[in-house]
């Protein structure tokens, strides 16, 4: 074969996605965000993006589709994409939840297990305005009415929306009775605690950090066992109301590829997290690294589906 002709053939071949992305220079990856700009989906999709390109893997262009935990972008992301090696997906604790609570027609089963990429525990914050001052006060007030706290969060079975049937429960209120506000991304739930619309909100520390350093929000109850190094806000556990739970992010890449080209994604991920990009915004997120892959991902997201539900049918929620 004349050489001009086997690099027209190789050529054809990368361009239609049959080479692994080992084969290929650097790859034009399609990055799933299945939620609103602003939140942490949109934060890790994009830091890793960055990170990619930083590793010279990957240039990535996003496609953001907000609602119902991560369902809808899933829905898309699972019908556009069967067998592209360059299709990947953000997806975390939140998308499990939702899929328990929403039952959608897609399911994370039809796409691949890539990476787990970090952890991280929600914080509970009041708006600067409020009245309350602290956990006890939403406690005191959530068994007076539970009604009339009115919890800000992400999507129904967010990791915030567990929580908050959870601190109901552990302080003798039916979780049934709690009034949640489910937000599109972490962009909506912010301008909500903001500007007061609701009595209380809960996200990952890294997405109000820079609200409670200013003062703009009050953080009264972090998820985590222990209190997060550096954050000078106290465990739901410190304070009496035995819950802890946290919340993880990871990526999958499309159904249907072949097992090198999920090694090839999977490489790529890997490579990324050792960059100096990758590594300033796990600094800058308070993300802690939690990087599991192949195999090892695909039994933790098992694992974490039957905890979930667990959890959630002892909490009313399901």
């Amino acid at each position: 074969m004349r050489r001009d002709t086997f690099l027209r053939s190789l050529a054809a071949l990368a361009a239609a996605g049959a080479l692994p992305l080992s084969a290929r220079a650097s790859a034009n990856l399609k990055m799933m965000i299945p939620a609103n700009p602003g939140g942490g989906w949109d934060s890790t999709g994009r830091a890793l993006g960055k990170a990619l390109q930083e590793a010279g893997a990957a240039s990535v262009s996003f496609d953001n589709k907000g609602g119902a935990a991560g369902a809808i972008g899933l829905a898309q992301f699972v019908n556009a994409n069967k067998g592209d090696a360059n299709a990947m997906m953000v997806m975390g604790a939140v998308m499990l939840g939702g899929i328990i609570t929403g039952k959608p027609p897609v399911s994370l089963s039809q796409a691949t297990p890539i990476a787990r990429l970090t952890s991280e525990y929600n914080v509970f914050v009041l708006p600067a305005s409020s009245p309350l001052k602290s956990m006890k006060d939403v406690i005191e007030q959530l068994k007076k009415d539970p009604g009339s706290v009115k919890w800000g969060g992400g999507s129904r079975g967010s990791t915030e929306h567990i929580a908050a049937a959870m601190i109901a429960r552990e302080v003798g209120v039916d979780p049934s009775k709690i009034n949640y506000v489910a937000f599109r991304g972490g962009g909506e739930a912010t301008a909500a605690i903001l500007g007061g619309n609701v009595t209380i909100g809960g996200s990952g520390y890294s997405e109000f950090a820079e609200y409670i350093t200013t003062g703009k929000m009050r953080a009264i109850g972090v998820t985590s066992e222990k209190r997060l190094k550096g954050i000078d806000v106290p465990t739901l556990k410190e304070q009496g109301v035995n819950v802890v739970i946290g919340n993880w992010r990871g990526v999958y890449g499309a159904n249907g590829i072949t097992a090198e080209q999920r090694k090839a994604l999977t490489d790529m991920v890997v490579k990324a997290t050792k960059t100096k990009a990758w590594g300033e915004a796990l600094e800058k997120n308070g993300w802690t690294p939690a990087l599991l892959a192949g195999a090892d991902f695909e039994k933790f997201v098992d694992d974490e589906f039957a905890s979930l539900r667990a959890v959630m049918a002892k909490s009313g929620m399901i």
